[in-house]
């Protein structure tokens, strides 16, 4: 339980707080989650504050590759791709390294400065290690792409591997808190996950790890995982909003609206406040017509479309940034 505390007098002098290197409390973290609507406003702004501090006005823009699709033996509820979903999803092994560099030129086009070499299952082989790691040595050889890899479950040696290859980043999700993770998936664990970050952070690479909020959480639980990553000093933290695909066992889950998105979204930027908050899966179905504020608490945000999921147009993200008065960051990590 999170014990009830005595709030700040406006989410402004929080943020105040927050920009003189004070942490937030649970019950801080709580109440931005359980904000009224009436004051939605008020909160994106005290969270801009803290956004404008370490980040400005840029957005960072990331595109995904689906390099192995549906040969995954784990049985994770909210996954199209699991051994346990009816989605009619491709299926296909791992590309060639034509196809993964094809994708990053693709990227560049779109005008991303993060590349996402993403595939299916519960860990790569060496040879699947192998030739991702060759295609990222020639991608950072011709471009100035920066490189995340999200491939499951990594040994120490397979970490050091991407590493030496020039992995910038690696991505492996909590997804939600560790008291709820049985609940989600069965064939891994909370802990599985939290040791691959560790062999990460051992091989020299930034750690990425995020959330999938909508999934049945409470207010709590929700609080716990954004602490969770504030622990794990997760350098990128992708929020993403649960899409219910059909055929997966949290079909017809309906639990979010673009309000409840956004502030979960406050709350992950108090929580994490010098940490890049990406918006991912599912932000158009969940936020909507209010996507735009999304940009007020996070800075960055997938273009393109996701693993299995059509996203809008780049043209789209580019206007809205630019409509915000934003400006695309192209290269940093």
């Amino acid at each position: 339980m999170i014990e009830f505390e005595t709030m700040p007098t406006s989410w402004s002098s929080l943020a105040s707080r927050v920009l003189r290197g004070e942490s937030i409390t649970r019950s801080e973290a709580l109440a931005i989650v359980r904000a009224s609507d009436d004051e939605l406003l008020e909160l994106l702004a005290a969270a801009f504050q803290i956004r404008r501090h370490f980040f400005g006005r840029k957005v960072k823009l990331n595109m995904i590759i689906n390099a192995k699709s549906k040969m995954c033996p784990e049985d994770c509820a909210y996954c199209s791709q699991s051994a346990i979903s009816k989605a009619p999803v491709a299926k296909y092994p791992l590309v060639s390294k034509e196809e993964i560099l094809a994708g990053a030129r693709e990227a560049e086009r779109r005008k991303a400065g993060t590349y996402c070499i993403v595939i299916s299952g519960r860990k790569p082989s060496d040879r699947e290690i192998k030739r991702i790691a060759e295609a990222v040595e020639e991608i950072r050889a011709t471009t100035s792409l920066k490189i995340c890899c999200c491939l499951g479950l990594l040994s120490p040696e397979q970490a050091r591997r991407l590493a030496q290859a020039g992995v910038h980043r690696y991505n492996h999700n909590l997804n939600t808190s560790r008291d709820r993770y049985g609940d989600i998936c069965t064939t891994h664990t909370y802990g599985d996950r939290v040791q691959t970050l560790e062999h990460v952070k051992q091989a020299g690479m930034s750690p990425c790890s995020g959330v999938i909020f909508g999934m049945g959480e409470s207010d709590e639980e929700a609080v716990d995982v954004a602490f969770a990553l504030k622990e794990l000093d997760a350098d990128s933290i992708p929020c993403n909003f649960l899409n219910p695909i059909p055929g997966t066992p949290l079909e017809g889950l309906e639990t979010l609206d673009p309000r409840r998105c956004l502030k979960l979204l406050c709350m992950m930027r108090f929580v994490n406040p010098s940490k890049e908050i990406r918006i991912a899966e599912g932000r158009e179905r969940n936020l909507r017509s209010l996507q735009v504020l999304g940009l007020y608490p996070a800075n960055s945000i997938f273009v393109g479309d996701y693993l299995t999921t059509p996203g809008q147009a780049p043209t789209e993200d580019w206007a809205m940034i630019e409509d915000l008065g934003f400006e695309i960051e192209t290269c940093a990590l």
